[in-house]
């Protein structure tokens, strides 16, 4: 007697799950992503050897462009509006608004006079492109740079500085900021560059 023959089924894989987790993932990617901000000046560092990794949070980044502009911000917005604080009782300034120190603290950096801070937070988002942001001073006998990176340190003990130059900015400029540090007693500070291959020859 011949053995009756059971029929095939195919096997059918639910996907539903599958493609609920990819959205879930792709969703979670999208609301925590962090874009790079808007820099106020395109800076080119020089490369280097040096392999010391700079610090994930609790950076005050001092940036010198090839025009010899300088640009100082903190990363942390909590400081930054303690930072702002400082600034306003330094200088004199205006009590900002809830809504200027909302914007202080969005900022990754400024390069303004104090005196310019309260125009720069109060502007709008598509007003603050075409404020022009001369640099931070750092004259003989008004060293604004000294005191925001005083003023930063003191709200915020665990920063550490780090100075973003240009491969093409002054010497001189460069030896200026850092002399502004050493004025602050600060000596431990980082050179931010990018790394050199192994290919390109050393100057």
């Amino acid at each position: 007697m011949a053995k009756a023959k059971i029929a095939r089924k195919s096997t059918a894989i639910d996907m539903t799950a599958m493609c609920d987790v990819a959205f879930l993932l792709l969703t979670f990617f999208i609301l925590t992503t962090k874009f790079r901000p808007q820099e106020l000046a395109q800076i080119n560092i020089p490369a280097s050897t040096a392999q010391i990794p700079i610090p994930d949070a609790n950076i005050l980044l001092i940036q010198v462009s090839d025009k010899g502009k300088v640009y100082v911000g903190v990363d942390d917005q909590n400081t930054r509006g303690l930072w702002l604080d400082k600034i306003v009782e330094r200088y004199q300034l205006p009590k900002p608004t809830a809504a200027q120190v909302a914007n202080f603290k969005l900022m990754d950096a400024f390069g303004v006079p104090a005196e310019r801070i309260p125009e720069l937070i109060g502007a709008k988002a598509d007003q603050l492109a075409k404020i022009e942001q001369p640099g931070i001073l750092m004259d003989s006998l008004n060293n604004q740079l000294g005191d925001l990176v005083r003023m930063a340190r003191i709200v915020n003990n665990d920063l550490r500085i780090a100075i973003k130059c240009d491969g093409a900015t002054d010497y001189d400029k460069v030896d200026k900021v850092i002399q502004t540090l050493q004025d602050q007693k600060v000596n431990k500070f980082n050179l931010i560059t990018s790394a050199r291959t192994s290919g390109e020859a050393k100057e």
